[in-house]
């Protein structure tokens, strides 16, 4: 039988053949695959004299075929898994870490890295060239490649076990999100529930097999309008509890020994490579350069947020004693009494929002907003392969009418898919000579399902999740550089993103809502006293949201900037690593650290807080697109030539100056967020 994985793909774009593809083709292509890529390193060592082409950049052009399979593997884990796929990545996973070590700790290799490292400045490079030569020299080094003999067996063994532990962590938080389901059997029980909330809630119970009931689930569609918009104090309590104590329970999908083992084997890896701790290790190679940078950044947010966070809660919680007598605000209570303060102030009602925003209008809106910033155009192609239904894959083309990307979207929860939203690529952008070989990107969320009567109407919230993404994918789709490494997303942690959370401003800009927000029954733009309340509300409970960024943030950083021995019982060093940032009675059943994948199975740990230090760049930068005109095709046309196509070509502090033509100052973020007056 033939395997698609090692055949050329016989494609439009040659994009993945995942209708040809089943799980037990991925083994032995794997397997296939990194023995070829073996091949081509012995290649390098073979010839006689080491040189920045014969070395580095065929190092960078070795193993594309792998990080193709790889990618859509390990995509496919995340947005479309199942039992087969988990036992495969448990198995396929330390092959790869393997292979990756054989290379970063390979002596000879090294060697001729190190050699032409240090004829750097003899030789004419370009300052991509050099950026991929730094880049990879330090790789090396940063992976091991100055340990002796038995610490770099120690090295192995720690990374082994770290893959299989981040691996289990996520299956243990999907399985965990997958088992949970709450019935309903009383109207009454709903009361406030929007009636798309409810109607989606009758139709999972119907497919459930419970007719005439309502079903929850922790998927965001479901969990967030409950906490919102419930008035039942014990059903808001009841989801509340099951989401907050995913994998704390002491049972087989506990991942509180796993986050304790996960952060002692990333110390003594720091440690092993002469690093104080993982987040020094991280933080060498980030804009934010130390931990100690990070804790001024985040304390000196924190003494600005705090007081106006404090105003927040109390004014939440006046408003809870006014309506229902309640005399102590529960962290299960916060959401929906925020809620009603928000209507109060502002008169605006997240209701009244959603049928300005189907998500077919949505779509529309974001690419035509790209279409007017960066000229770009989407055409929906039916002849590319997908890996579930609910896909729908896009051409991309630039402004000048040359074909641009792939785009992969995908926007609903199902059992296969973990929660939250994100973009990925299936094949990044590089050049080889005059051949541009572009990129195939998608993302991937979990938005509001259609329901019998209505399309899918997302919340204004899911608005702004869509175009970050996007903002993402952007980076990736507009990439136009020479090596693949170093182009589109490939850059430091702490500047990715910028793109994204840069493109969610123009959800509140008029000129860039009356491009979709139409009412998905009547077409009626959305009326402008409507889009005012939006803005007037966009600093509401600002200070609130605020520290509970800079409380996930320090959170990070304490289990990797310290000795993790220290670490005893995961609530009690939560409680006390989060009592400057805890404005609400605690509750001790419930643990943050457990399902916090982006640090424990993504690649944010000791970052992030990129978060809030993007949020800087992005003010500022956003800053120039308000005093030249949102859609000003100058600025724009800067922003995509020095951010978007520059990838990580250059520094990003030399990028962003050249955009800005100064480095990024935090007042616009402190004003945006309400958190300084001016």
């Amino acid at each position: 039988m033939s395997n698609p994985l090692l055949s050329a793909f016989n494609t439009p774009f040659t994009t993945a053949p995942f209708t040809e593809i089943s799980p037990n083709h991925f083994q032995p292509a794997f397997i296939a695959a990194i023995a070829a890529a073996k091949k081509e390193i012995e290649a390098i060592k073979a010839v006689a004299l080491p040189s920045f082409e014969n070395t580095v950049e065929a190092l960078e052009k070795s193993g594309k075929h792998l990080g193709v399979i790889a990618s859509i593997f390990f995509n496919l884990n995340s947005a479309e898994t199942n039992e087969e796929i988990q036992k495969l990545a448990r198995e396929i996973s330390p092959l790869l870490t393997a292979h990756s070590n054989d290379i970063l700790l390979d002596q000879e290799l090294f060697q001729r890295i190190s050699q032409v490292f240090e004829q750097r400045t003899q030789l004419s490079l370009s300052p991509e060239q050099t950026t991929l030569l730094e880049k990879t020299y330090k790789s090396f080094v940063r992976n091991g490649a100055l340990l002796g003999e038995s610490d770099a067996a120690t090295l192995r063994k720690l990374d082994q076990e770290l893959a299989q532990l981040s691996l289990q962590f996520g299956e243990h938080v999907l399985a965990e999100t997958n088992k949970f389901v709450h019935f309903v059997d009383q109207v009454s029980e709903l009361e406030g529930l929007p009636q798309g909330a409810l109607e989606a809630a009758a139709q999972l119970a119907a497919e459930k097999g419970q007719e005439g009931q309502w079903a929850f689930t922790l998927d965001y569609p479901s969990y967030i309008p409950v906490m919102t918009y419930a008035k039942s104090r014990s059903l808001r309590k009841t989801l509340f509890m099951a989401f907050n104590t995913k994998c704390a329970k002491g049972d087989a999908l506990d991942n509180q020994e796993i986050v304790r083992q996960l952060v002692t084997l990333k110390q003594q890896r720091a440690k092993l490579l002469g690093y104080e701790s993982h987040a020094h290790f991280t933080l060498e190679e980030r804009m934010a350069k130390s931990p100690e940078t990070v804790f001024e950044f985040l304390n000196s947010l924190l003494e600005k947020a705090k007081p106006k966070a404090a105003l927040d809660v109390q004014e939440v919680a006046a408003l809870a004693k006014k309506l229902d007598q309640l005399e102590v605000l529960e962290k299960w209570d916060f959401a929906y009494y925020s809620e009603l303060l928000k209507k109060e102030k502002y008169a605006l009602d997240e209701e009244e929002l959603r049928p300005y925003f189907s998500l077919e209008n949505v779509i529309s809106g974001v690419f035509a907003t790209t279409s007017r910033l960066f000229g770009l155009r989407f055409v929906a192609n039916t002849e590319i392969q997908v890996y579930h239904p609910e896909v729908t894959a896009y051409e991309v083309y630039d402004r000048d009418n040359q074909f641009l990307s792939v785009f992969y979207a995908d926007f609903f929860p199902r059992p296969g898919k973990r929660n939250g939203a994100w973009m990925t690529s299936y094949r990044g952008q590089f050049k080889e000579g005059t051949v541009d070989h572009r990129p195939h990107i998608s993302i991937v969320c979990n938005f509001t399902k259609p329901t019998k009567t209505s399309p899918s109407l997302l919340t204004f919230n899911e608005v702004t999740t869509l175009f970050h993404e996007f903002g993402h994918a952007l980076h990736g789709m507009l990439a136009r550089g020479v090596y693949e490494s170093l182009s589109g997303t490939s850059v430091f942690w702490d500047f990715v993103e910028l793109p994204s959370q840069i493109f969610e401003n123009w959800c509140y800009e008029k000129e860039c809502l009356d491009l979709f927000a139409k009412h998905y029954q009547t077409g009626e733009v959305i009326p402008a006293e409507l889009v005012e309340k939006i803005k007037k509300a966009a600093n509401f409970q600002q200070g609130y949201m605020t520290l509970r960024q800079l409380s996930f943030a320090l959170l990070d950083m304490a289990y990797h900037s310290q000795d993790p021995s220290q670490i005893g019982e995961i609530k009690a060093f939560e409680k006390e690593i989060l009592k400057a940032t805890e404005l609400l009675p605690s509750v001790e059943a419930t643990r943050i650290s457990t399902s916090f994948s982006h640090i424990f199975q993504g690649g944010y740990a000791a970052g992030y807080y990129s978060y809030k230090w993007a949020e800087v760049l992005d003010a500022d930068a956003f800053e120039l697109f308000q005093e030249q005109g949102v859609f000003n095709s100058e600025t724009s046309l800067a922003f995509e030539k020095n951010i978007l196509s520059a990838g990580g070509s250059e520094h990003p502090s030399l990028l962003y100056a050249r955009f800005r033509g100064r480095e990024p100052k935090p007042d616009a973020l402190l004003k945006r967020s309400g958190l300084v007056v001016g």
